[in-house]
């Protein structure tokens, strides 16, 4: 498995929020869902939008540049599956949050 890197505390982000990090030089967005951390990668896949600025709503997050969605459990592309981005295994230790690169 990957090595985990701590890059956010939990209080940091609160439930249905999302956060843009950089971690080992990945940009990498956060998700909270009802208090499980989600990350996938921050670039969507149409023209490069920040998905760590979107809008979440329950587990889809709408990137903010042209509205493509995204499920932040799987990376999946709502409505078109074979359309991902990356997702990373993510860890919570005490108020850590870690995903492995």
């Amino acid at each position: 498995m990957a090595e985990l890197v701590k890059v956010a505390s939990v209080t940091e982000l609160p439930a249905g929020s999302c956060k843009a990090v950089e971690v080992s030089g990945k940009a990498i967005a956060l998700f909270n869902v009802d208090g499980k951390v989600f990350a996938l990668d921050n670039t969507c896949l149409h023209q490069g939008g920040p998905l760590g600025e979107g809008m979440l709503e329950r587990d889809v997050v709408t990137c903010p540049w042209h509205m493509w969605e995204y499920n932040v459990r799987t990376g999946e592309k709502v409505g078109s599956p074979s359309l991902r981005v990356a997702a990373y295994p993510v860890e919570v230790e005490g108020n850590d949050i870690k995903v492995a690169v």
